[in-house]
């Protein structure tokens, strides 16, 4: 059995690791290098890197008898794409879900422009801990008070200097996050507003709310987009089938 694994998150390399494990291989479609890179070392495991738009996708399935989609719960976009290519091209599909928090503190909204308009009427220090592709969802604040911690790659700092925020105010590191870590962050730039989205225990968001509880920084999450699928398990053992 051919398995195409739509990836580059935490579930992908999971599922990846697994997989391994028992001896099967899989490709795993990831947007950049940095996803290949954490694949290394996984028997029959091979990285394929690169964004694709539907139609490459649906042309790479013809190759494959499954396909699992392993993206972030928030890459409602690129979710989409792959149901519409696996349709086309006639290949099983499945969804590996995020385990959500359990958590409810904080100021809850539907999207990152919510969230700018809900600070736009506040003042403080805000980090973003978002990722670098809703950096302009924030552009009527004051790029003066806007931290985005994002990740070491060119595309992530080109993102923060095309959207006007200051070298000094750009924080980029690879996670995951201490609890110890975040609340330094939090107290070194003086934040007053921790902007997340709900990644649950894979994204570290029990450790980011528990560092903006002691520091006092107020917690501001962009819920999920609903969907369904299946655990990690379900999915193996579809995968498995003999």
């Amino acid at each position: 059995m051919s398995i195409l694994i739509f990836g580059g998150t935490t579930e992908g390399r999971l599922l990846a690791q697994a997989l391994s494990q028992r001896g099967r291989s899989a490709t795993v479609s990831v947007a950049t290098p940095l996803g290949a890179q954490e694949l290394e070392g996984l028997s029959g495991i091979t990285p394929l890197v690169g964004r694709k738009t539907g139609a490459e996708m649906a042309a790479l399935l013809k190759n494959f008898d499954r396909c699992v989609d392993a993206t972030h719960p928030y890459a409602v976009e690129v979710s989409r794409n792959v149901r519409a290519a696996c349709e086309e091209a006639g290949v099983p599909l499945r969804r590996l879900l995020r385990e959500k928090s359990a958590h409810e503190a904080g100021h809850w909204v539907e999207s990152p422009q919510e969230a700018a308009r809900w600070l736009g009427e506040r003042c403080g220090n805000v980090l973003l801990a978002i990722g670098a592709k809703e950096l302009s969802a924030f552009q009527n604040l004051q790029r003066e008070r806007l931290f985005p911690r994002v990740l070491p790659v060119v595309e992530s700092i080109l993102a923060c200097q095309e959207a006007g925020i200051p070298t000094r105010n750009i924080i980029a590191l690879h996670g995951p996050f201490s609890q110890d870590l975040n609340r330094a962050m939090l107290e070194q730039y003086h934040i007053r507003y921790l902007v997340t989205k709900d990644g649950g225990r894979a994204g570290g968001f029990e450790e980011k709310a528990a560092a903006a509880r002691e520091a006092g920084a107020e917690l501001v999450v962009i819920g999920r987009p609903p969907e369904t699928g299946d655990s990690l398990e379900e999915i193996l053992s579809w995968l498995t089938q003999d």
